[in-house]
Formats: C-alpha cells, sequence, structure tokens
C-alpha cells in the first residue's frame, strides 16, 4: 500500500462521482492494484459531487482503510466541471489522470498514460474510446460533436474530446480554469494557456457494471453552446471591439447606404417629375434604419467590452514558459 506524503506523488488520480456507492470499492482496489505493480507512489482523489446514495460514506471507509485514498464531498450537486476543479486545486502529483467512477474506464490504462507524459514529453494525453458499448442514440451525436470539436478548436489529432480518461502534466491542470461545463474542452482549455504537446492514446470502454448513465442528450447542445463560448472568449475575450466593432460597424455602413439610396431615388423622381412615394411608404428605409440603429448597439457593446477587458486584473496576464 502506497501512503501520501508532504513531496510531490508520481500520480494523482481524480475521480469525479455522483451516485457511483457501489462501483467505489472495485474502482478503488483496481487503482491500488495497478499502482502496486508498477511501484508509483500515488493518491486517489475522490470528489462526491452532492450525491444522495452511499457514496460517501463508501469514500470514508476507503480513506480510513488506504491512506492514499482522500475524499472531497459537496453539499449539493454543481456537476463535474466543479468537481474536477477542486479535485484539480487539491492534486500534488507530478501526472494527474482522470477517469469516471462507473468502472467504464480502466485503471490499467494508467502507466502507459504516465509514460507518455513523464518520457513522451506530453502535455497532455486524452482517451480515446475507439469501440464504445453505447446505443446509437449516443455514439452518432458523440461523432458530429467530436467533429464539429476538432473543427473549433483546431486539434485535430483528437477525436474522443469528452473521454474521462485523461492524463496531465501537473503544470496543466494548476494552470487552466475548468467552470461550468468546460470539463468537455479541456484539450481546447490547455491549448489556449499555451500546452500545446496534446496526444491521443486508445484506450477500453467497458460496458457499465453499476447504476445507469448520468447523462441525457441535453448535454449535446450544451456543450455546442459551450463550444461557441470558449471559441468566442479565446478568440476576443480581450479584444471584444474586434468583433463588434467591426461587425457594428459594417451593419450601420449598409443600413446608412440603403437609407441614402431610398432619398436619393425619391429625390431624383421628384427633380424629373415622376411619381413618388414618401420615404416612409418604403420597407427597405426601416430595414435600413433598424441596421443602423443594431450596427450602433453593437459598436457600443464593444466599446462597452473593452472598456471591461481593459479594467480587468487579468488583462496582462500572459502564460511565460521560462525566465533567464
Amino acid at each position: 500500500m502506497q501512503t501520501n506524503s508532504t513531496t510531490s506523488l508520481d500520480i494523482s488520480v481524480v475521480v469525479p462521482l455522483y451516485n457511483e456507492a457501489e462501483s467505489l470499492p472495485e474502482l478503488a482496489e483496481w487503482i491500488e492494484r495497478v499502482m502496486v505493480a508498477n511501484n508509483f507512489t500515488y493518491e486517489v482523489i475522490f470528489v462526491n459531487d452532492g450525491s444522495t446514495d452511499e457514496s460517501w460514506a463508501e469514500i470514508e471507509q476507503l480513506a480510513s482503510a488506504n491512506a492514499a485514498v482522500r475524499g472531497i464531498s459537496f453539499r449539493r450537486n454543481y456537476g463535474k466541471s466543479p468537481a474536477l476543479y477542486e479535485g484539480f486545486k487539491a492534486a500534488r502529483g507530478k501526472v494527474v489522470i482522470t477517469m469516471d467512477a462507473d468502472l467504464q474506464d480502466s485503471p490499467d490504462e494508467i502507466p502507459e498514460l504516465y509514460n507518455m507524459i513523464v518520457e513522451g514529453g506530453y502535455d497532455l494525453v486524452s482517451g480515446w474510446k475507439q469501440k464504445r458499448y453505447d446505443p446509437l442514440s449516443k455514439t452518432i451525436p458523440t461523432k458530429i460533436f467530436n467533429a464539429t470539436a476538432r473543427r473549433v478548436s483546431g486539434i485535430k489529432n483528437l477525436h474522443d474530446f469528452n473521454c474521462g480518461l485523461k492524463a496531465y502534466r501537473s503544470e496543466v491542470v494548476k494552470r487552466i480554469e475548468v467552470y461550468g461545463e468546460m470539463h468537455r474542452y479541456i484539450p481546447y482549455l490547455a491549448k489556449n494557456a499555451g500546452f500545446k504537446k496534446i496526444g491521443e492514446k486508445v484506450v477500453k470502454h467497458q460496458a457499465r457494471k453499476y447504476g445507469s448513465t448520468k447523462f441525457g442528450l441535453s448535454r449535446f447542445v450544451n456543450g455546442y453552446l459551450d463550444l461557441i463560448t470558449l471559441w468566442f472568449t479565446s478568440k476576443f475575450g480581450v479584444k471584444p471591439m474586434h468583433f463588434f466593432g467591426l461587425w457594428g460597424s459594417l451593419m450601420f455602413l449598409i443600413g446608412f447606404i440603403s437609407a441614402a439610396i431610398v432619398g436619393i431615388t425619391k429625390l431624383w423622381k421628384m427633380n424629373h417629375g415622376m411619381a413618388y412615394n414618401l420615404v416612409t411608404d418604403s420597407p427597405y428605409f426601416f430595414i435600413s434604419l433598424t441596421m443602423m440603429i443594431l450596427g450602433s448597439q453593437f459598436f457600443l457593446a464593444g466599446f462597452i467590452g473593452e472598456l471591461i477587458a481593459r479594467s480587468s486584473p487579468q488583462r496582462n496576464d500572459y502564460e511565460v514558459s521560462e525566465r533567464i
């Protein structure tokens, strides 16, 4: 049995969970067996996300029997991202491994994931469940979701962004902030933080042994919304005027030119003795006016965004890798 120490450990295993009491003893024993066989110093951090079953009681029992087991418990259910955030804060290992508590992720993958970080020089290695034991209602949307995420993030070599089994260099989890439901895009967050050596490993996907899945189809809708948010904030978060100012100016200019054409057309007809209508009788006048108003609002939104960005304490928070 490995024990915790105040010094840095080889591996921290962070396991977020919600109502997984049945699987915890088997998972803890499996992780311990792998760690002992490979002579790793380690810790296992179970993060109980407000479970309503006996999950926390199981964690307490496991911690009393094994000093390598630690636990964090939320008062209510917050979600996987907050659980990972707290687990990352508490982790002391040089390499941090995350996995789900439902036994669908295999701890036997840990040694190779560890070697890819330590010897392979990767900042982050994401698992790829190439062969899945899920229904088509889950696998098809997952494939579409991952294809979109690859396109938007620019991380072309990842096939499974949402795989719970991942390995990280310690510096990565200490520098990124996982919030909301952004756990799906940790590779993207890491890339935006300057950690660009991101790899992938094919891992086994095991059929669920206990309980039922905690995720519904709504996660795909939320996933796309989060992806748009992450793309926008990473691209325009510190320079909102480049987005809102550009589109606002274009909309105002098009609206102004359109309104001018409506007015000039009326004057031309008046000067040539032709029948003409009032400017306000033309729908194009109101469309043009609406575009000018929206363009002005977009521009002002960008200006306010710039004021907020300039007053942010993180405006000059840059990732510095080395100093001499």
